[in-house]
């Protein structure tokens, strides 16, 4: 197995609570997150280990859409989710550190594994130009979620 990770960090002025509530809305993802065009859920019940969704983003220019589910869950601090596509694993782990009573700095780390070394997909993906793509778009999803909430909570 290969494995290329992209990481941005971003600090929002809210609590954690609030932070992980934006984040893990999956029914309020379409009007949260610019990026994210539909979201299906799949599981009943709260976000928590075991959730799953399909969500269809548009990335490189293509809408797509890719099963997900929740594989980790501490809140209000952590939680990993993890997809396969194209025989390309993929897992998004989010930490939730509280910066006082009302900042969080969120850190998204994004891999991809692929068996047999970089190729296709996953080379675009994560192989410069892909990378800084990928990253830019974990960053605005994250700035999405900062103007979503900044101001309204405590």
């Amino acid at each position: 197995m290969t494995s290329r990770s992209v990481v941005v960090e971003r600090r929002i002025a809210a609590g954690q609570g609030p932070v992980w509530e934006a984040l893990t809305d999956l029914g309020g993802m379409e009007r949260v997150l610019s990026g994210v065009t539909k979201v299906e859920i799949l599981t009943d019940g709260a976000f928590g280990v075991g959730t799953r969704w399909r969500e269809t983003r548009r990335m490189f220019g293509k809408d797509a859409t890719e099963e997900m589910w929740a594989t980790a869950g501490e809140p209000p601090e952590r939680y990993v989710v993890e997809a396969e596509s194209h025989g390309t694993h993929y897992v998004s782990e989010w930490l939730l550190r509280a910066d006082g009573p009302s900042a969080t700095t969120v850190r998204m780390t994004f891999s991809a594994e692929v068996p047999g070394g970089i190729t296709g997909l996953l080379a675009r993906i994560l192989g410069g130009v892909g990378a800084r793509a990928v990253s830019k778009a974990i960053a605005k999803d994250l700035d999405d979620v900062a103007s979503a909430i900044e101001g309204r909570s405590g």
